[in-house]
């Protein structure tokens, strides 16, 4: 039997976003109904409200979350009732050659599940009964979700289900990408180009990591303010331009760093980036830049310096793997999760989260979706 929920909805690209009653379906197989306890606000939902990614509307935003198993379809085995789970974006068919390599990130699939679980059919309507997409095969802007069971990874109930959202997204992103992607060693020299939520993720992680020194950079003062209280040692505020940007930082780092890590999808911050490291130094590209985006570098610094350029999607993640990672440096209080929101808010405000976002405030905004403590 469906059950009622209320969600927020993209109905028209640049428009405000509506708060509505939809009706979520009962799992099939291979399916599970969540109660969602909360879900991060994040730059790629705001993405699909301006069309810059292009998913089909009306659509249930929201991929960054984390609750409570309702109830289970038929086939799926490790998880019932009661567990408390993290959504998790990405498809993974497990038997691609990326999947069966350990990089399900890059499954050659990924579309499959895009805007309704894996079997295809929408799971969610709206209340004159049309169907609705969900965002990601997720939809967790929503008290209510029904997804494949594929899309969730199964936590530990004593962890906070606001610190555990963030896990779903930004901090799998940022954190990932020192971890996965750079392999940052104790010692090394880190900067973080764009302090919002997943560059300051990135610096946690460069923490953790045992990086030192840690260069935070923004245009925002209050967005660098943040990362140095989350552990950077040093910033540099933009400089008007890519390359003197990148001369500041080598400068405060000692004639570079070890690895840069963009996360503004900005063509300009990715130069700047690149040009901050030292020989044999790499970017680490994780923001999602335009799709006619291209980013200019000195080819001849490449091969004679061996700097690299590394992309980074998702952390380079395996979820199964690494939500629980992530969640036990939480737990022993090297991660600290919840020094990442800035605001609390009720599903109703949702406009106003997104508009936080949209005039740069520091730090993620979480959406109590049980309307009580998460």
């Amino acid at each position: 039997m469906a059950r009622k929920a209320r969600a927020a909805i993209c109905r028209t690209h640049n428009q405000p976003i509506t708060v509505e009653e939809i009706s979520v379906d009962p799992p099939k197989r291979g399916e599970v109904t969540v109660r969602l306890a909360a879900c991060g606000v994040c730059h790629s939902d705001l993405s699909a409200i301006t069309g810059t990614i292009a998913l089909p509307l009306p659509l249930v935003l929201g991929h960054e979350g984390a609750g409570v198993v309702e109830a289970v379809g038929e086939g799926v085995a490790d998880l019932r009732p009661g567990d408390h789970v993290i959504f998790s974006f990405i498809y993974m068919c497990g038997k691609c050659r990326f999947c069966v390599s350990g990089r399900p990130v890059l499954c050659l699939e990924q579309g499959k599940a895009l805007t309704t679980p894996l079997e295809g059919s929408p799971r969610v309507h709206d209340a004159s009964g049309a169907p609705l997409s969900i965002f990601s095969g997720c939809g967790a802007m929503a008290e209510y979700a029904t997804v494949s069971a594929e899309n969730l990874i199964k936590i530990d109930s004593k962890i906070p289900l606001e610190c555990a959202a963030l896990v779903g997204c930004a901090v799998t992103t940022g954190v990932g990408a020192v971890f996965n992607t750079a392999k940052v060693e104790p010692g090394s020299s880190v900067a973080v180009f764009g302090c919002g939520g997943v560059g300051l993720s990135a610096v946690l992680g460069a923490v953790a990591a045992g990086a030192d020194p840690i260069v935070a950079v923004d245009v925002a003062p209050e967005r660098i303010e943040a990362a140095l209280r989350l552990g950077a040692t040093d910033a540099v505020e933009w400089a008007g331009g890519p390359d003197a940007t990148a001369e500041q930082v080598r400068a405060v780092s000692g004639g570079g760093v070890d690895y840069a890590i963009e996360a503004t999808g900005r063509p300009e911050a990715s130069r700047a980036a690149f040009l901050s490291t030292r020989a044999r130094g790499a970017a680490v590209l994780i923001g999602i830049p335009p799709a006619d985006a291209e980013v200019s570098l000195p080819a001849l610094s490449i091969p004679r310096l061996e700097r690299r350029v590394l992309g980074s999607i998702y952390g380079s993640s395996r979820p199964e793997r690494d939500f629980p990672a992530l969640l036990s440096l939480y737990r022993r209080g090297r991660l600290p999760l919840d020094r990442l929101i800035a605001s609390r808010m009720p599903l109703d405000a949702v406009g106003e989260a997104f508009g936080l976002m949209r005039d740069g405030g520091v730090g993620r905004v979480v959406l109590d979706l049980a309307g009580a403590p998460v």
